[in-house]
């Protein structure tokens, strides 16, 4: 089985600071902000005051009650029921003002993030793609964003309000009722945050087990759609799918464990309620009972106790929440904590193209340092002209191109464009001057039209047509019942490899860059479409630098220098006449070709 090598979060703490991370994407709304804090103290004044309005409400109709003059015992309640409808209309009012000023805050929030994320993976380098996995990837992007608006939209609208709720209500009871109920209610609730943050804390191990084994299953999933085709062409369908289950079993194993976790967290707070309500409607009623107290202050503790408790109980379920986002968002952050191994250097200047000419000066490069791919390699193309590359699978031909991209940075050694050290230079610019195509062409999900004009997105419907023109694409749209539009498919798999490769063909003449490289471009094609394609590159290229990684001999023939590669090292060198003639390595080659024709 596929083992999978997605990183494992640690479970020992969460970094609280990653807060911290969020606060400048807030700062762009700070008059959204300032109006939102107003009308969330706005809000809790308003639901701190309609206790006492109950109060006297109570007071008054058991006040009123022995009254003989009717229109007295009415006008004072009716008051006092319109001013608990204002208090409460207010309340909500102002509450709502709060969560849609806040919104669109926090929407700004994560599109900035979602799309700083976005581009940080993209300047990444290719080792980093070539071990991720995308599933994974994918999944911790999502629930980081996630995270995001559940911290912002609960950090500000329960736990800052509730906190706030909690200091207003402690200080009327101490003020209003004596140290006892003020004490009982601090207790209480101290004893409830602690044992929620402690409780939380054990229980945050297994909601990153859970998280984890979710990003391994999607991963899973992904990974075998993915290869669709080689799962049918192996009968493996069974394998993957006893696959998947091993690691839904995993992610429902963790699952269990956070459900039960769960549930002695939410006993214990549920126990600590339950005391300290009881307690406190207990010496209430016993200080009513003693004439300290009026009915009305009993119904006001009341309230003050449910109105506080069920916020309370609600920031357990939050604060839970909370912490299971900040290990998402931990996550999705630490991608941005990711440095690419291949950086523009300080000042670095755009590429200038005068001719196209490339040359590689004793270069070395190795993937680790105890195998060398390329070895002290040296040759130079002048501008307009073509050199192929040439030699047995491995001998470090595709890499020549990594470098030339600047994928990867040479070990040692040196590559220029007209003079210019490549490592010197923009990777935008000097990407910007280069085109490939590539052995294996993968395709965008959409239609043929907007894949050819990939290559250059501001290219004119014209400019299009005469690239599929020359790719030799429109004989095969022609046929197509929806042309143009036509949908490829998830990486391009309704077309065929030959339809594939000319699609790259078109998308890089599109391009129109100073230096093409062909990177086995007619590998898939039969022999009449090969041609084809052929006298269209050399049509395209006749005054363009060009690079030919082949394995037909037959397709760079009209090179003007071939290269032959053996482990990593130039063998021979020469045109395709001079290396007939010299017998050697490249003659071989051509021999045993020329045979299996």
């Amino acid at each position: 089985m596929r083992r999978s090598n997605y990183p494992e979060r640690p479970v020992d703490s969460i970094n609280w600071r990653v807060v911290k991370l969020i606060i400048p994407y807030l700062l762009e709304f700070k008059l959204r902000i300032s109006i939102a804090i107003a009308c969330l103290v706005l809000t809790k004044v308003a639901s701190v005051y309609m206790p006492f309005i109950l109060k006297d409400l109570v007071d008054t109709l058991d006040a009123n009650q022995n009254t003989t003059n009717a229109d007295s015992w009415l006008i004072a309640p009716l008051g006092l029921v319109a001013a608990y409808g204002l208090v409460r209309f207010c309340s909500v009012i102002f509450a709502e003002i709060r969560d849609t000023l806040f919104g669109r805050v926090t929407e700004r929030a994560i599109r900035r993030i979602g799309l700083n994320v976005f581009r940080h993976l993209h300047d990444l380098d290719l080792a980093f793609h070539l071990d991720r996995q995308t599933g994974g990837l994918s999944r911790d992007i999502d629930r980081g964003n996630a995270g995001i608006s559940f911290l912002m939209r609960f950090m500000v609208f329960n736990i800052l309000p509730t906190l706030l709720e909690i200091t207003m209500v402690v200080g009327i009871l101490l003020f209003n009722y004596g140290p006892w109920f003020a004490l009982i209610t601090l207790l209480s609730i101290v004893t409830y945050i602690g044992y929620s943050v402690v409780a939380t804390e054990w229980r945050t191990g297994y909601i990153r087990e859970a998280n984890k084994a979710d990003s391994s299953s999607n991963t899973r999933a992904i990974d075998s759609l993915i290869n669709y085709e080689t799962v049918k062409y192996f009968t493996n369908e069974e394998y993957e799918a006893n696959a998947y289950d091993q690691q839904l079993a995993h992610w429902e194993r963790a699952k269990i464990k956070n459900r039960l976790s769960l549930f002695a967290l939410n006993g214990g707070q549920a126990l600590i309620i339950s005391v300290a309500m009881t307690t406190m409607l207990g010496l209430a009623a016993l200080q009513v009972t003693a004439g300290v107290l009026t009915l009305g202050d009993f119904v006001l503790i009341n309230a003050f106790m449910m109105q506080l408790f069920l916020p309370l109980n609600f920031l357990g379920f939050v604060y839970r929440e909370i912490k299971g986002s900040l290990a998402n968002i931990e996550h999705m952050f630490g991608l941005l904590l990711k440095t690419p191994k291949v950086t523009d250097v300080e000042g670095a200047k755009s590429l200038d193209i005068k001719e196209g000419r490339v040359s590689f000066d004793k270069v070395s490069f190795n993937y680790q340092a105890q195998r060398p791919i390329i070895k002290k390699l040296s040759f130079e193309l002048a501008a307009g002209k073509k050199l192929a590359i040439v030699g047995a699978s491995g001998s470090g031909k595709s890499t020549l191109v990594k470098l030339l991209f600047r994928f990867y940075d040479v070990s040692s050694g040196a590559i220029e464009i007209d003079g210019q050290n490549i490592s010197q230079i923009t990777q935008h610019s000097l990407r910007s001057a280069i085109g490939i195509v590539p052995q294996d062409t993968v395709l965008f999900n959409d239609s043929l039209y907007e894949n050819i004009r990939y290559g250059n997105p501001n290219a004119s419907e014209q400019d299009v047509n005469h690239a599929i023109e020359l790719a030799h694409l429109s004989e095969f749209i022609a046929g197509l019942p929806d042309g143009v539009n036509t949908q490829v498919g998830e990486r391009g798999l309704k077309l065929s490899g030959g339809e594939k490769q000319r699609v790259a063909i078109a998308r890089t003449l599109l391009k129109r860059p100073a230096i093409l490289v062909f990177d086995e471009a007619t590998s898939s094609l039969d022999s009449h479409s090969e041609q084809a394609i052929l006298s269209a590159i050399n049509e395209i290229s006749a005054e363009r630098t060009s690079i030919v990684i082949a394995h037909r001999l037959s397709t760079i023939v009209d090179a003007d220098t071939i290269l032959v590669m053996s482990e990593g090292e130039i063998i021979e060198q020469g045109s395709h006449s001079d290396l007939i003639l010299a017998d050697g390595h490249y003659a071989k080659m051509w021999q045993l070709q020329q045979n299996q024709a």
